[in-house]
């Protein structure tokens, strides 16, 4: 009696857990960003997978355009991993907040002129692992075209505000 109960407890489950992954699309998408600490436009990927009625997973990738002062080059790029909670699902408008692990690779390249005394080049790079915290907007215009925002602070060594846009497809 009591496995007969646990099946159908179990059945019960899995389906509703059916029903709410169906809530959130499946979306991939484009966008364009801002970091404070770079002080650079970013271009990047990312994608979003509905989990609970609620909630998603949503990877992205941001590489910022190379920063040039006097003879050093930056490049900056970042990978994300977050979890989106959906506070609010009206239609035409969804807001949620976001919490996930961020990996940042920066890399300098310094190549200088030296004239006849010769040129001397040099480049490092660093790898550091952070949190983000923030929030975004989706807009359904009630196509497969969803526009959106997010605006998350990453917490790693010297911290970026991150500012993005861009659209999302469902798929």
């Amino acid at each position: 009696m009591k496995t007969k109960k646990l099946i159908i407890a179990t059945v019960l489950f899995f389906a509703g857990f059916m029903v709410s992954q169906a809530q959130i699309d499946t979306r991939i998408g484009a966008e364009l960003a801002y970091g404070t600490e770079i002080e650079n436009l970013g271009i990047g990927a990312n994608a979003e997978f509905g989990v609970l009625d609620n909630l998603s997973v949503s990877p992205s990738f941001i590489y910022y355009l190379p920063k040039e002062e006097s003879f050093i080059t930056v490049n900056w790029w970042e990978v994300n991993g977050n979890v989106n909670y959906y506070f609010m699902q009206d239609e035409g408008f969804q807001l949620y907040g976001l919490g996930g692990l961020n990996y940042t690779n920066v890399s300098v390249d310094a190549d200088i002129d030296f004239g006849e005394f010769g040129n001397f080049s040099s480049n490092a790079s660093d790898g550091r692992f952070g949190l983000n915290v923030g929030a975004g907007a989706n807009l359904d215009l009630g196509s497969s075209i969803m526009p959106f925002a997010e605006l998350k602070y990453v917490i790693i060594d010297g911290g970026q505000l991150v500012l993005s846009a861009g659209v999302k497809f469902s798929i």
